[in-house]
């Protein structure tokens, strides 16, 4: 019997999720529901301020974070209400403004200042948190292994939360040797690969600014992933994702090493514990040959 207390949280989907990476948004959504948990998203949001934007213009970008955290704020029927996010930069970009705007008096009071000019006000009360956070410290392992149905055993996987999640507070997962993602796939069933690089940059953004660059920094951990026996990359991250499932020709050419491995969210992941359908996890919507090795899994 499912012991989660049921609850809805306010949801912050981003940017990527309503394109690129549409695939995590809708098997999120899909994973959340089964669990219980309601995610009401955010009206009129917008962009977190993440990227290049914040080094441009910390302060205006701490506008554009305050806005959502303000709307969010005004959409929760109560105070103190979990604000989720699955995208790495969203959540990285978001807590920091939460965090800030509570340490910084100046600073709360410039944004407050810019929000007011917009019909707006933030009162500090909403509580940024990754989703991957919420399953494994509040779910939990219980209420997760009563909901697996379809465990992944024999699915070799390398846990790729990516470097954000950690960093900078170090408040949800350590920095260097994050282990969040690989509990929880523990839970699922799966066998978790021994990842020296779990916590190193995928390269981000250099891969369209520098490719040289980010193919490389990309292809180590491909690389570090498949040498230790993945057959499977799980992410938590959108960019980290379309880097490592995108580019995997000419990843593998800069590295001089076969770098194809199926890569998929982790909240696809659970789904298949969980029995879900492939619509419901967007399965479609990958580039790697998930269908192959789905049924070589599942027979």
């Amino acid at each position: 019997m499912s012991t989660v207390r049921k609850r809805t949280c306010s949801y912050f989907p981003g940017c990527s999720l309503m394109a690129t990476n549409r695939a995590y948004d809708i098997s999120c959504r899909s994973v959340a529901r089964l669990l219980g948990i309601e995610l009401a998203e955010v009206e009129d949001w917008n962009c977190c301020g993440a990227t290049a934007y914040i080094a441009i213009n910390e302060k205006q970008s701490f506008v554009l974070s305050a806005r959502n955290l303000a709307l969010a704020e005004a959409q929760a029927k109560e105070r103190g209400r979990d604000l989720i996010v699955i995208c790495n930069g969203c959540y990285v970009t978001l807590h920091k403004a939460e965090k800030y705007l509570a340490e910084n008096p100046a600073l709360r009071d410039d944004v407050q200042r810019a929000l007011r000019a917009g019909g707006m006000e933030y009162r500090n009360s909403v509580h940024v948190r990754h989703f991957l956070d919420v399953v494994v410290r509040e779910v939990g392992e219980e209420e997760i292994r009563q909901h697996v149905t379809k465990p992944l055993t024999g699915w070799k996987v390398a846990p790729y939360p990516g470097c954000q999640i950690g960093r900078p507070f170090g408040e949800i997962d350590d920095p260097e040797f994050p282990t969040l993602l690989d509990r929880l796939l523990t839970w699922l069933g799966a066998e978790v690969v021994p990842f020296a690089l779990k916590a190193k940059c995928c390269g981000g953004m250099m891969m369209t600014t520098q490719p040289d660059i980010g193919r490389k920094l990309s292809g180590k951990i491909m690389q570090n992933a498949k040498s230790a026996g993945a057959e499977y990359i799980a992410t938590a991250c959108p960019l980290c994702h379309i880097n490592l499932e995108a580019y995997q020709d000419g990843i593998s050419a800069a590295v001089g090493a076969d770098c194809h491995l199926s890569v998929l969210y982790f909240t696809q992941l659970m789904g298949l514990a969980f029995g879900l359908s492939t619509s419901e996890l967007a399965l479609a919507d990958n580039l790697t040959p998930w269908e192959r090795t789905l049924a070589e899994k599942t027979g």
